[in-house]
């Protein structure tokens, strides 16, 4: 039997900066977390043991042994099971605090969901892998008002900055475009270490607490640099542009569909996520699986089918998103799509 608040969050409630009334508005508050790899099942953990009232996770991938090195929340059964990361980590979560409202959804966070998946939401946190997705966030945020938290980590190098809309700078004042393609340092080029995925995720898990208790003078506001290896910490201020297309000029580029990518190189994966037109719908996966038997052997669970076809493995996905591994490029992974799916 779980035990009650009082006994759970003691040590907690007695940070006198929190207490029962912070305590009060955590359990009352709900965060959505888009991503729920490295940094998002830190996050996720953090919060569903600090009392969230409900989590809103979102995750499109599923799991893989090298995951396990950073990924804290699962386990080598996890990737046995075939199971996507939202649904595993819900499983885990479920266990850890049966208290709590936990919605797991199977997803890629997208301009045409994104509005229904942070509906209610107090907080969205980042737990995503690249840019496009982030300047989605920023978007949402900037438009609808509510506040978020960025995060991201190469090597052993990490970045936190909160953003609370109308109050502080938003992530396009600091990263007005995407980085381009070599431009930037990847997790294939550079790798991620475990511990400065921790520590990140954990500042921005803080942030995240002081968002939800009401706590915003408490921010650590700007840009939080840590690089764990050279042992350096550094805040960098972000003025809020007046010129900046989100939060000066009021242009939602990203949100408002004007700017995205159908196709996604998935970082470290040797694979690439390929999306149906928007407005597609569900994919019946008892019917493909009789359909993709054909080609080859066919996996799967009530979430997802997994196809060996012609030396790469095409995972399907209920939404009718597909994670085609073994390729090196958007066009080689739209080849083995129009093969084996049909275009």
């Amino acid at each position: 039997m779980p035990a009650d608040p009082f006994t759970r969050y003691a040590k907690q409630t007695r940070f006198a900066p929190l207490g029962d009334a912070g305590q009060a508005k955590l359990a009352s508050s709900h965060a959505l977390i888009c991503g729920c790899g490295a940094l998002g099942s830190v996050i996720a953990g953090t919060l569903a043991r600090a009392g969230v009232g409900k989590l809103t996770i979102v995750d499109r991938d599923f799991l893989e042994v090298s995951n396990l090195q950073r990924q804290v929340l699962y386990n080598e059964n996890d990737v046995a099971s075939g199971l996507p990361k939202a649904i595993a980590a819900a499983n885990h979560l479920r266990v850890v605090n049966s208290t709590i409202d936990i919605e797991p959804v199977v997803a890629d966070v997208t301009a045409a969901n994104l509005p229904y998946l942070a509906a209610g939401c107090d907080l969205v946190l980042d737990g995503t892998d690249n840019f496009e997705t982030r300047l989605l966030l920023n978007d949402y945020s900037v438009r609808e008002g509510v506040p978020w938290v960025y995060g991201g980590v190469i090597g052993a190098e990490g970045r936190v900055m909160p953003i609370v809309p109308g109050e502080t700078a938003c992530l396009a004042c600091l990263i007005a475009e995407p980085p381009a393609a070599g431009e930037a340092e990847t997790c294939d080029s550079a790798g991620v270490l475990g511990p400065a995925v921790g520590v990140v995720a954990s500042l921005q898990a803080m942030e995240g607490i002081k968002l939800l208790a009401g706590l915003k003078d408490s921010l650590a506001t700007g840009l939080t640099v840590v690089d764990l290896w050279a042992g350096r910490w550094r805040r960098l201020a972000v003025p809020r542009d007046p010129a900046c297309r989100c939060c000066g000029e009021q242009e939602f580029d990203w949100l408002e569909g004007r700017r995205g990518s159908r196709a996604v190189v998935l970082c470290g994966r040797g694979a690439v996520q390929i999306s149906p037109p928007e407005g597609s719908p569900p994919v019946d996966l008892a019917a493909m699986r009789a359909k993709l038997a054909p080609l080859g052997s066919v996996t799967g669970n009530a979430y997802l089918l997994r196809l060996n076809y012609d030396g790469h493995e095409v995972t399907l996905f209920a939404d009718g998103r597909a994670i085609i591994a073994g390729v090196e490029d958007e066009a080689q992974a739209r080849s083995v799509w129009n093969r084996c799916l049909g275009g």
